[in-house]
């Protein structure tokens, strides 16, 4: 079974959304606006978010667009409209599916399943490597786990995907464009996204970009991960 976000303003809706989705098994939490679902995926490694469109603080479009800006989780828009231009539109902007109001539990939970089974097939067929070692870093794509020097990192979805993807090109200056395009998914963004995400990184990695270990930022150029520089002896 899976964890589900639902982001739902509609009381009645909500609850009766929570009832149905824990019966079927699944772990559910619920907000009612967009802010608190971005601060829910920041924190939560979710399965699958459920979003509506008719939101009090963010038109769902627009936390759409700000939920792929941190996490890559599975997105489902729930919303009562139902033209074909806005539906195109949201699944070109980053939406995996999209259900029309009303619609059954049933209905809901088939296409949960089936959003997951594309996931899941997708991270399959990439033939990820078991662990990426980084000097003292250990990081293992399939499980979504890394450690550094024996210790378990407490990573969110965003930051793990962003040490992953460094890791697997040690060395290497990844362009700020490359970045946005591989870990967000996105063709353009704001450099500040990025930038928060590795200040984030580097506090949990025991760094700071005046004194980096692992994490090098080449200014106007782009971003490297290598193993620390060994001290000389005297």
């Amino acid at each position: 079974m899976a964890s589900v976000l639902v982001v739902e303003d509609d009381q009645f809706v909500r609850s009766a959304l929570i009832r149905h989705l824990t019966e079927a098994g699944h772990t559910v939490r619920s907000v009612g606006t967009a802010l608190e679902a971005l601060r829910e995926v920041a924190h939560v490694p979710f399965d699958v978010v459920i979003l509506d469109l008719g939101l009090p603080d963010l038109d769902g479009s627009e936390a759409l667009k700000m939920l792929r800006g941190i996490t890559d989780v599975p997105v489902i828009i729930a919303t009562a409209r139902d033209d074909e231009t806005e539906i195109v539109r949201l699944l070109n902007a980053g939406a995996d599916d999209y259900l029309t109001k009303p619609f059954s539990v049933e209905h809901l939970s088939a296409r949960i399943a089936a959003v997951l089974r594309r996931v899941r097939t997708a991270a399959a067929d990439a033939g990820s490597p078991t662990v990426i070692r980084v000097g003292g870093l250990a990081i293992d794509p399939l499980r979504r786990h890394a450690e550094l020097d024996g210790t378990p990192l407490d990573l969110t979805r965003r930051e793990f995907d962003l040490l992953a993807f460094l890791a697997g090109r040690p060395g290497v200056v990844v362009p700020r464009r490359e970045l946005l395009a591989e870990v967000w998914r996105q063709s353009y963004g704001d450099d500040q996204t990025i930038d928060v995400h590795l200040s984030w990184l580097r506090r949990k990695l025991g760094e700071t970009a005046a004194r980096p270990r692992y994490l090098h930022t080449l200014r106007g150029v782009g971003v490297k991960l290598e193993p620390p520089r060994t001290e000389p002896l005297p």
